[in-house]
C-alpha cells in the first residue's frame, strides 16, 4: 500500500510538471511577441541631419527620435538612383550621401544628387531628403542650379534601380538664413523630420554669397509630396 501510494504521488507530480510545461509553451510566444512589440515601440535616438553646407557654417547636429514614420504596416521602400524633373530639364544620378557625426555631408561633385538614407527610403511613407550643389567652384552652375525656380505643381520623379518610380508634386519652397533661421528645432520640424506622408525634401545653397568666406549664407528648402 505504501509503495502504491508513493507511486500515485509521484505520478501526480509528473502530471503537474507536464501541465506546467504545456502552459509555459503556450505563453512563451505571447511573452516574446509582447517584448518585441515593446522594443519596436521604444523611440530610438539617432544623431542626424544638418543641412549640407558647401563650406558654410553648420548649427551642429540635431537629435531626432525615430525620424522615419511609424506605420501600422511597414511599407517596403527602395533606394533611389535617378532624379528627373522635366520642367527644368534635369536628369541626375543619385548617390548615397554621408551623415558624419550628425552632419549631412555635401554631394561628392557638381552633377550628382545626394540621398540621406537614414532619414528614409522612397516609398516608406515618410520624408525622403536629398541635396545638390547650386554651383561649383570650377564649373559654375551645378545640378541644382534651376531647382530654386521650381513652382508648385512641378513634378519631380525619383527612380529606383529596378525601375520603380515615385512622382512628387512641388508644394512650397523657402529660403532660410543659415546663421539665424536654421535652428535645430526648425531643421527637425520643417526640413528633415517626418511630414506625416510620403514627401521629398530638396536642399541647396542660395541667397547671398559671401566672397570673403567662400560660402552662401542661405539655403533653399523645397518640399514636394507624392502624387
Amino acid at each position: 500500500m505504501k509503495q502504491g501510494t508513493r507511486l500515485t504521488g509521484l505520478a501526480r507530480i509528473i502530471g503537474l510538471l507536464v501541465a506546467l510545461a504545456l502552459l509555459m509553451s503556450l505563453f512563451l510566444p505571447i511573452l516574446g511577441a509582447a517584448a518585441q512589440e515593446a522594443e519596436d515601440q521604444d523611440g530610438t535616438t539617432e544623431v542626424l541631419a544638418e543641412v549640407p553646407s558647401t563650406g558654410a557654417r553648420r548649427p551642429g547636429p540635431v537629435i531626432l527620435n525615430s525620424s522615419r514614420v511609424r506605420l501600422p504596416v511597414r511599407l517596403t521602400g527602395f533606394a533611389p538612383v535617378e532624379m528627373v524633373v522635366n520642367s527644368i530639364g534635369l536628369t541626375a544620378p543619385i548617390e548615397v550621401g554621408a551623415i558624419d557625426e550628425g552632419v549631412m555631408r555635401d554631394p561628392s561633385g557638381p552633377w550628382v544628387v545626394s540621398w540621406y538614407e537614414p532619414l528614409g527610403k522612397v516609398g516608406e511613407g515618410g520624408n525622403v531628403v536629398m541635396a545638390g550643389h547650386v554651383d561649383y567652384w570650377d564649373t559654375g552652375p551645378a545640378i541644382f542650379a534651376a531647382v530654386p525656380s521650381l513652382q508648385p505643381g512641378d513634378v519631380i520623379s525619383i527612380i529606383g534601380e529596378n525601375g520603380e518610380q515615385y512622382d512628387y508634386a512641388m508644394e512650397w519652397s523657402q529660403l532660410f538664413n543659415v546663421a539665424t533661421e536654421l535652428t535645430p528645432e526648425v531643421i527637425q520640424t520643417q526640413i528633415v523630420g517626418d511630414t506625416g506622408q510620403e514627401s521629398l525634401t530638396l536642399i541647396t545653397c542660395g541667397g547671398t554669397f559671401d566672397a570673403a568666406a567662400g560660402e552662401y549664407l542661405e539655403r533653399w528648402v523645397l518640399r514636394a509630396n507624392k502624387i
